[in-house]
């Protein structure tokens, strides 16, 4: 008998290939789901897009309200004390995060129309 480097024969080796062939062949069939999956996960989205809002109006935009707030009366104060070394108030920077601040404390209102929700 000649065996492989691995200490197999070549028999062996021929009922591994054929079961592994199998193996792929019978995990390649197609399944299909009793009853109305789309439903079901129409539903579940339904279900979920209250819970969705509740936590997005009440916890994200608050955490991103309050980051924007930050940012920028710590660069309001850095500008401030920018101008008063160079004599020049940069005011790019600070329109920009409030800009931005506006934008999200505003988003609640009209985001959910425009996501569809």
């Amino acid at each position: 008998m000649i065996k492989s480097k691995l200490g197999f024969t070549k028999k062996q080796w021929m009922i591994f290939s054929a079961a592994l062939i199998l193996l792929v062949v019978f995990s390649a069939t197609t399944v299909y789901a009793a009853g109305d999956v789309a439903g079901a996960i129409e539903n579940t989205w339904k279900t979920a897009q209250g819970q969705i809002k509740t936590v997005v109006n009440n916890v994200v935009f608050p955490v991103i309200d309050m980051i924007l707030a930050v940012l920028f009366f710590v660069k309001v104060g850095t500008a401030y004390m920018d101008y008063r070394k160079h004599g020049q108030f940069e005011f790019t920077a600070p329109a920009i995060l409030f800009a931005c601040l506006i934008f999200t404390l505003t988003a609640p209102l009209y985001i959910w129309g425009i996501v569809g929700m």
